[in-house]
């Protein structure tokens, strides 16, 4: 069996050690009915991956085969932008008008924003899709190659 490295060594140790002092931090220094209202927050955060992102992601990923495996890699990658932009766009939207409007960015319309970064996002996937289908066919061989090289030689045998 092999030995860690040492710079493994030193970086988990390094961990623990943030943990312990984030823990200890934590017991000390915020008052038991926050730790109480932690602990629901991260115990409804179980429930709700569990419960609905792992089964909606799981169907997702069932729909996502009947796309073809050209573009399907396109498709994915808005789908985790998407993704990423509304997981920081829903507190945001959940705390929207919550402050006056003059002392807060929170006075701006989420709802929007969110959607016009979604058209962002799908646009950017679709013309990335496209670039590569261009490429693809630009660089098409006469034999009709994607990657240009013949499929066979000149005198009729394959290569």
């Amino acid at each position: 069996m092999n030995r860690p490295s040492r710079i493994r060594v030193v970086i988990g140790t390094a961990g623990v050690l943030l943990v312990a002092f984030g823990a200890f931090r934590l017991l000390t220094e915020v008052p038991v009915r926050s730790l109480l209202g932690l602990a629901l927050w991260l115990g409804a955060a179980l429930v709700v991956h569990d419960a609905l992102l792992s089964p909606g992601i799981l169907g997702v990923g069932a729909l996502l085969r009947r796309v073809p495996a050209r573009g399907r890699s396109y498709v994915q990658g808005a789908l985790v932008a998407a993704g990423l932009v509304t997981v920081v766009a829903i507190p945001l939207i959940y705390r929207q008008d919550s402050q006056p409007r003059a002392e807060s960015i929170l006075g701006q319309d989420f709802v929007t924003n969110l959607a016009v970064l979604f058209a962002v996002i799908v646009a950017v996937g679709i013309l990335a899709y496209l670039r590569r289908v261009t490429r693809e066919r630009s660089t098409a061989g006469p034999a009709g190659v994607p990657d240009g090289r013949p499929t066979e030689d000149g005198a009729g045998r394959p290569t």
